[in-house]
């Protein structure tokens, strides 16, 4: 064996980076922090959680020229070029869908190339559902001005008048000559040079042919057959594996550390730079052999845990951050109810709680990372934003930008957790100290651990009610979690909102849906909590308080499709229904539960969901979309909790935390409200934030008893939540 000593590196982000907000920090408080690994940056979590699909973007002008978007070579294949990622979402299809229906092409036709950052234009990331809404009009724009350039291409050449001909299946022909150029024939393979304009005629959503249409997802056969290749399983001729060592504990102390049995194992290559210690070896098996023999001795500090963790954060604010913490804050109140000093009103005040909950993508981080003779760093690694994960390499090594290339193959899900590049910086840590291609590829334990969580909340709310059910006063005030669906949409004058940003003992930041599934909690539980505390039905009380057209008539569409109208709970079934907005996308959920009489366990047994987007690109997609989020909604709604203490995670693998399983999936039925007269809409993350109100009113509904703590159902007792899903 081996020691190789790494250049040192430098962990600060230049003030002009384009990645969040971070902090200069030396290798040994990085090591504390982190358990070792090389990170760039320490993603400001709070920027994160809030990120709400700008939260990164801006340093590069968009391109205007054609060609940067779009390549018909002389065959008449279409590439098309975005920096949008493939994450599970569907996004090549439905992308590829709008460019074949401007380009008035077959959609097979197209060719997504994404998340190359030596091919691509620069984006910011894959996030905030704003693929559909940002992405789209700008491929739409760029194919509808190719169109146009095309058109002008043959008139040109038959020297005719350009509006004289008609376009269609990749060709344009001349009605009176008969004669048809293909889009190949037209380019030649030459770049099309012209600007994109936005005064390029649009095809109306009400005339597609292509886009709108249900079509399979693009690449699919690659998937179900194993060949595509994830990040994980990229492989390059003499490829080392490596693995970095972690601390036991957050912001641990590294005391000693003995590597001499690691350097006894063959093929192993040691990479030490200060606090940092990683291994490379000639397979993943002997690497994890080598890290396992090093014996390192650590200190940690007294840090917080579940238990009490909602008093820390409302008592513990990050300085700068969030709103003002208020003078005095909603009381919740032990009984439901309380009369106001006229009597005209009902006044209620609550609290409710999320805790912290993991990504758990199917795929955990991965990359591998290559030097090239000429100094060029070439990484593969599962990551929503391939340029900003180049802009932290291109700090990290001091490099031009023009030695980094980052590429993005799909990846097996990230769900707003895969936004930084500690990994790709890992493996290309190791493998510029080995001379080697490496490929670093964390475990689920460290996914578990050392990755960022969907942040812990408090939310408290108080408001009163008229006896005949119009809202008088609202007042909302979230703790931690987020800013996310915090507003409401429910006719209130003045209502009041605040977001209190805390110092949270956990790594946090993005999460599908970020704070509004929190919000929407919180916030349709209480509007169930007033309905009943004036006796009026949930649906009815919802009615009264909402003029916002579009989320009401999801609202009627779920009631409708659910039966609300002739549903009745009793002791074992129980309906419940939540509705809300986020990201232009509108939803309503209904949900009914079966209550076991004997274990008071919950199961879902049925969901509906109406969902509103403005233009549908591609319904299949959709239909997914909101599939996935009903079925990821189930696990922080009632299961999925992350348990802490003294800076260690506790349960950081499948076994002990506990996701959905296909024995609690329930019948769902979605209805799709496909408004053509509204520009498209995201809906990667609004989908999800019903299910939990839903669900929490139905088992109030079932049981009288109210749920105010997600999750709602665990399996084992957790610190600070009780043991039992139903509490008063």
């Amino acid at each position: 064996m081996s020691t190789l000593l790494s250049d040192p590196i430098d962990l600060a982000l230049p003030e002009t980076s384009n990645a969040p907000r971070c902090f200069a920090l030396d290798r040994r408080t990085f090591f504390k922090v982190f358990g070792g690994g090389l990170l760039v940056c320490l993603t400001d979590a709070n920027v994160l959680a809030q990120e709400a699909g700008g939260g990164f973007g801006g340093r590069q002008p968009v391109p205007t020229a054609v060609s940067a978007w779009l390549q018909i070579a002389a065959d008449g294949k279409i590439s098309v070029f975005t920096g949008k990622v493939e994450i599970g979402q569907n996004i090549r299809t439905s992308l590829a869908q709008l460019v074949a229906e401007e380009l008035m092409v077959p959609f097979d036709a197209i060719t997504m190339v994404m998340g190359d950052t030596d091919l691509v234009p620069y984006d910011a990331g894959t996030f905030g559902s704003q693929s559909t809404p940002q992405m789209g009009p700008r491929l739409r724009n760029m194919a509808a001005t190719a169109r146009q350039a095309l058109l002008q291409m043959a008139a040109k050449q038959w020297s005719v008048d350009a509006a004289s001909l008609t376009i269609a299946d990749g060709k344009v022909t001349n009605p009176a000559s008969k004669q048809s150029l293909t889009y190949g024939q037209l380019t030649r393979g030459e770049k099309i040079v012209t600007t994109v304009s936005s005064t390029a005629p649009l095809t109306p959503a009400n005339v597609w042919k292509v886009a709108g249409k249900p079509i399979p997802k693009a690449n699919g056969r690659e998937f179900v057959t194993g060949k595509h290749k994830y990040p994980s399983d990229i492989a390059l001729p003499g490829m080392m594996f490596g693995k970095v060592l972690r601390a036991t504990g957050f912001n641990a102390t590294l005391v000693s550390v003995d590597t001499s049995a690691a350097e006894k194992l063959p093929g192993v290559k040691l990479v030490r730079d200060g606090d940092f210690i990683g291994v490379v070896a000639p397979d993943a098996y002997t690497a994890e052999q080598a890290i396992a023999a090093i014996q390192a001795k650590w200190t940690i500090p007294s840090q917080p845990s579940n238990q009490n963790i909602f008093d820390y954060l409302k008592n513990t604010p990050e300085s700068g951050r969030g709103g003002a913490r208020p003078n005095a804050s909603v009381q919740p109140a032990a009984a439901a109810t309380a009369q106001s000093a006229d009597s005209q009103a009902i006044e209620l005040a609550q609290s409710y709680t999320v805790q912290y909950i993991a990504h758990a993508p199917l795929e955990p981080r991965a990359a591998v990372a290559q030097w090239d003779s000429t100094g060029k760093l070439t990484v593969w690694t599962g990551t929503q934003r391939p340029f900003g994960v180049k802009d932290e390499l291109v700090a990290a090594f001091h490099l031009d930008p023009t030695k980094v290339r980052v590429l993005q193959p799909d990846m097996g899900s990230g769900y707003g957790g895969k936004h930084t590049g500690e990994t790709a910086i890992e493996a290309a840590r190791l493998a510029k100290a080995a001379g080697q291609p490496v490929r670093l590829v964390w475990t689920r334990e460290e996914e578990f651990t050392w990755a960022y969580f969907r942040p812990a909340g408090l939310m408290e709310l108080k408001a009163s009610v008229q006896h005949d059910g119009t809202l008088i006063s609202w007042e909302h005030h979230n703790y931690n979690s987020g800013n996310a669906g915090l507003e409401t949409s429910y006719n209130v004058s003045h209502p009041v909102t605040a977001y209190h940003a805390s110092r949270s003992p956990l790594r946090q930041a993005s999460y599908r849906a970020l704070a509004s599934t929190a919000n929407h909690f919180a916030r349709e539980s209480f509007m169930d909590e007033l309905a009943h505390a004036v006796a009026m039905d949930p649906l009815a009380f919802r009615r009264k308080n909402l003029t916002e057209p579009r989320l009401l008539a999801v609202l009627n569409a779920a009631a409708e499709k659910f039966g609300w109208a002739t549903s009745r709970s009793t002791p074992t079934r129980g309906f419940g229904l939540a509705c809300g907005m986020e990201k232009g996308g509108h939803v309503a959920t209904c949900a009914e539960v079966a209550i076991d009489p004997a274990t008071k366990s919950v199961k879902i047994v049925r969901v509906v969901s109406a969902w509103e987007s403005g233009a549908v690109v591609n319904p299949d997609g959709l239909q997914n979309q909101n599939m996935g989020a009903i079925i990821q909604g189930i696990g922080g709604a009632l299961f999925e909790a992350i348990h802490f203490a003294d800076g260690r995670i506790l349960n950081p693998h499948f076994e002990s935390y506990r996701l959905p399983r296909f024995s609690d999936t329930p019948q769902v039925d979605i209805v799709l409200v496909d408004r053509k007269d509204i520009p498209s809409a995201g809906a990667g993350e609004t989908g999800l934030v019903g299910l939990a109100p839903a669900v929490g009113n139905a088992i109030f509904a079932a049981t009288g008893a109210r749920v105010r703590n997600m999750p709602m159902a665990p399996d084992a007792p957790i610190p600070g939540i009780t043991s039992s899903p139903f509490t008063t």
